[in-house]
Formats: C-alpha cells, structure tokens, sequence
C-alpha cells in the first residue's frame, strides 16, 4: 500500500491545527493561518499531519516578491508537521496534494537555517529556491519563547512601551536568516506571467 491508499486529506478547524502546531511543530507556538489541512490514515482516521497557509507577516516581502501588482495574490506556508510514524515522501505528497486547494498563485514558504533546515522537502515539491532572507535585528521577551513577541508588543504598545515594562526582559538579537522559497500555482501561462515579474534572483539548491 502506498500513501495515497493509507492516508487522506481534509481541511481542518483553526483550533484543530493548532492543537497539534503548538504541542508538536519545534516552534511550539501559533501562525498565521486562513487555510489548515489535516492528513488522515485510514483505518483509523487519527491526524498524523497538519499543514497550514495564512497571509505573510510583511507586506513588503508580498510586494517584494513579483510586484504591488499582485502582493494581494501572496500566501505563505506558515506550518508543516508530520508525524514520524508516516513514510518516506509523506510531506511532499502532504505540500503538493494542499497546495492545489489554495487559491493564490503565489505560494512562499522558509526553512529555518538556525534548525539546520535546508527546505529539502521544498527542493521536492519543485518550489524555486530565491536565496536566504535579509539580516535582520529582531527582540524577544525572555521567558516567552513559546509566544510571538510581536502580540507582546501590541499588548503594551510598541516595543518602546513593552521595554519600559518589562526592562532587561526585553532581548534585542539578530534574527536567523531563512532559505526562502517560492511556488507559482499556477497553469503554465500565468507561471510564465508570473516568472517574468519575479524580483528575486533564483538560485540553485542549497545542499547540507
């Protein structure tokens, strides 16, 4: 039997993926996300996966990608976990059987290089592969990895305000740069369409 016969998929509840997002991804914490999708085995219907879509936090990078003209047509891939029980190939079959159910052309997803993530599963699914983010400072509040410092923040009213609160608490540090990646789920006329507005160089594969 392969994966296609042993498992299914199936658009899942907000709550439900991030059940298993906050409890499982190694980021143990909630993205964004206006499209979540479950992977199902069969004989006993238990989710064995979670994949979820949601808008990119930066407007810029959604007009960095191919233009203003098309930042509303930007998706990201927020999470991707899969249980080690499910065999080889699982979270490619997982990407590109979701992906299609997606209705933006413009897929971007990162792998996170301070995990040792190269995006190999991204390299599989046949995404273009645009080099890594820009360095960038960011802060975070000790004690509350588990949490986005950026609702921290909104809470007290800027990082000005949250510094005045919390003092030493608040960690100024250089944020991991992130292979980016991108997929154009599209037909081939628009991928065509799309390639040429591309703002981004494409680069071949990184290999560990």
């Amino acid at each position: 039997m392969g994966i296609k016969e042993d498992y299914y998929i199936k658009q899942i509840k907000y709550n439900e993926a991030m059940h298993i997002v906050t409890q499982y991804h190694y980021l143990h914490r909630r993205s964004s996300c206006s499209f979540a999708f479950g992977l199902f085995k069969y004989n006993n219907d238990n989710v064995v996966g979670v994949i979820t879509y949601g808008k990119p936090a930066s407007n810029s990078l959604c007009v960095g990608i191919c233009g203003k003209e098309e930042a509303e047509n930007v998706i990201e891939l927020t999470r991707l976990y899969i249980f080690d029980t499910t065999p080889k190939n699982t979270e490619s079959y997982f990407i590109g059987n979701t992906i299609k159910l997606i209705n933006k052309d413009i897929v971007v997803s990162y792998a996170d290089s301070s995990a040792g993530h190269i995006g190999t599963v991204y390299q599989a699914t046949n995404f273009i592969y645009t080099g890594l983010s820009d360095r960038h400072v960011q802060w975070k509040i000790d004690g509350k990895d588990g949490k986005h410092s950026r609702h921290i923040f909104d809470q007290y009213g800027g990082v000005n305000k949250t510094k005045e609160v919390l003092g030493d608490k608040v960690i100024r540090e250089e944020r991991s740069r992130k292979h980016r990646y991108i997929y154009f789920n599209c037909d081939k006329r628009r991928k065509k369409e799309l390639l040429s507005k591309l703002k981004y160089k494409i680069e071949n594969y990184p290999k560990i």
